[in-house]
């Protein structure tokens, strides 16, 4: 990325500020939302032990085909884990709202919303919205298989929000999101301490949580 922001900027494309301010946002828009992920998929993981052993086998049986190395191709192969990763920000978006300003006006069935109306959009309670996502609460990664989510609302999961002004840095936060669970499920089993229901969750930008998480390590030899 910061190549093509250099090479942008010897075509006079982009400033020196124009090129901080880009990774200023990847940096410090990613890092506690990424952490905050990885902490509800690892909890996820460990109080659903058959779940975490699918997702095992299929680590252990890329990263042999890999010799053993988390390359692009062989996390790319990871479609499982993949929709683990999207069923745990469907259930506990970093992000659980947005807030928007409609630019032009807007008729929503039979309301009109004007122009310069500040919109709230609660991801945290569309992602769990039943018309949607029948069973909402239940940890199921296989809602994203490909034949149950062709028929689904494009804008029923938000987790990186959407449109034009959706997150630029979503591929790259799964790809981190990937290799972190990847190494911990291959050399460690999981096991639940604190579970995702005795949690108190505050209302802020980010997903924030008042208890400490803890989860149990232990070795795979």
């Amino acid at each position: 990325m910061l190549d093509l922001l250099i090479a942008a900027s010897h075509n006079n494309k982009m400033s020196d500020l124009d090129i901080r301010e880009e990774v200023d946002t990847f940096m410090y828009a990613g890092y506690d939302t990424v952490s905050l992920s990885l902490c509800f998929t690892i909890l996820l993981l460990a109080e659903h032990k058959n779940i975490q052993d699918r997702v095992r086998s299929e680590v252990n049986a890329v990263m042999l085909e890999n010799n053993g190395k988390l390359t692009i191709t062989a996390l790319n192969n990871m479609s499982y884990l993949e929709r683990c990763l999207k069923e745990s920000l469907r259930l506990y978006p970093s992000a659980p709202f947005i807030l928007r300003v409609a630019s032009e006006d807007v008729k929503i069935q039979s309301y009109m919303v004007p122009s310069g109306t500040l919109l709230f959009i609660p991801i945290k309670f569309i992602q769990r919205y039943s018309d949607f996502w029948p069973n909402p609460d239940i940890f199921d990664p296989d809602r994203f298989l490909p034949e149950n989510s062709q028929n689904r609302h494009s804008f029923s999961y938000l987790p990186f929000s959407a449109g034009p002004r959706s997150c630029i840095g979503q591929r790259f936060a799964m790809m981190e999101l990937k290799t972190i669970i990847a190494t911990l499920v291959h050399n460690f089993y999981l096991e639940p301490v604190d579970y995702l229901k005795d949690l108190r969750f505050q209302v802020d930008i980010v997903n924030r949580v008042m208890d400490p998480i803890r989860v149990k390590f232990i070795p795979i030899k």
